[in-house]
């Protein structure tokens, strides 16, 4: 199975480029003022505009108003949404865009039920924070709750770094995961070497569950 990889917080064009390069299929790109990983919309357009074909820009909002959102969207013309908050279905919607619904898994006991709240949502974010606080904490939570057959595609997020990845790409399974404090130096700005060995691990974990599977 192919594990996707999503790089999340990015503020400098060169980070973009690098996770490109090293492999991420997608980054991260947050407009949520509260984050200390808050990038400019004009500084974010600008990131979006280096993306090479086929990695995805995603714009990442925590219960911000319809204006902002509106305005981060004509500027940066993001790929895919994720909704981190309180978001209602009817709210993520109304931007006519696919998103992800962020699960904050230190709350949330019954995913099934979340999931069904937001038939539309192209997947959902397992993250540990509890309801109403930001991600990129780098605390994990326990991955036995992710469940394997889950019908939707699943995320995992929430402390990963390249010492804890490959084991929690083989206890899950996932659709994807996504980093952020875990390939870091600073908030905001990522260390290329951590980000190396952190896909090094995906891709090393990925190839012995094909190897289990006996399929891609």
């Amino acid at each position: 199975m192919r594990v996707r990889v999503k790089c999340c917080g990015i503020t400098r064009v060169e980070d973009a480029l690098a996770a490109s390069r090293l492999g991420a299929d997608a980054v991260g790109l947050i407009f949520t003022r509260r984050s200390p990983r808050y990038v400019d919309p004009r500084q974010a357009a600008a990131i979006r505009m280096a993306l090479p074909p086929f990695v995805t820009a995603v714009a990442l909002f925590m219960d911000d108003d319809v204006a902002w959102v509106a305005q981060v969207l004509n500027a940066v013309k993001p790929d895919l949404l994720q909704f981190h908050g309180a978001e209602p279905a009817a709210f993520c919607e109304i931007f006519a865009r696919p998103y992800l619904k962020a699960v904050p898994m230190a709350t949330v006991g019954d995913l099934g039920a979340y999931a069904a709240a937001h038939p539309r949502a192209a997947g959902f974010l397992l993250d540990a924070h509890a309801a109403g606080e930001a991600g990129g904490s780098g605390c994990t939570f326990d991955w036995t709750r992710v469940p394997r057959d889950f019908p939707r595609p699943l995320v995992l997020a929430g402390g990963l770094t390249p010492d804890n990845v490959g084991d929690a790409v083989r206890a899950t399974r996932p659709w994807g995961v996504d980093v952020s404090s875990g390939v870091e130096s600073a908030p905001g700005v990522k260390d290329e070497a951590k980000l190396r060995r952190f896909l090094d691990e995906v891709r090393r974990a990925e190839s012995g569950l094909f190897d289990a599977d006996g399929r891609g």
